[in-house]
């Protein structure tokens, strides 16, 4: 199996910028698509972006799109999620996520492993 540990939430000021990352171990990482979610409080947990196992393919929100970046480093086992320009709507719990999928990695049915969450908050 695959245990995913995020890090790097914090406190930022509206248009600051932040760096998440997920560490992943117990098997092979370049097997998985990975993805971050985010849920807000009273909303329901929704995929920010996504990273093929390739890394070839990436897949953005439309609200982060322009502003956050995901990337990968397989030789490190470790995804990352930039986050640039942030907004206070962009305050959430931010979870890393995986899965061996053959599709595209933008429903969350594709995802079998996730991290325990990384707060990100962000003030006006």
């Amino acid at each position: 199996q695959v245990q995913l540990v995020e890090s790097g939430g914090g406190l930022v000021q509206a248009g600051g910028s932040l760096r998440l990352s997920c560490a992943a171990s117990g098997r092979t990482f370049s097997d998985y698509t990975m993805g971050w979610f985010r849920q807000a409080p009273g909303k329901e947990r929704e995929l920010v972006a996504a990273i093929r196992w390739s890394g070839s393919s990436t897949y953005y929100a439309d609200s982060v799109k322009g502003r956050f970046t995901i990337s990968r480093d397989n030789a490190k086992n470790t995804v990352y999620l930039q986050m640039n320009s942030l907004k206070p709507e962009d305050t959430a719990v931010y979870y890393c996520a995986a899965g061996r999928t053959t599709g595209w990695g933008i429903s969350i049915d594709e995802y079998d492993y996730w991290g325990q969450g990384t707060q990100v908050t962000v003030s006006s």
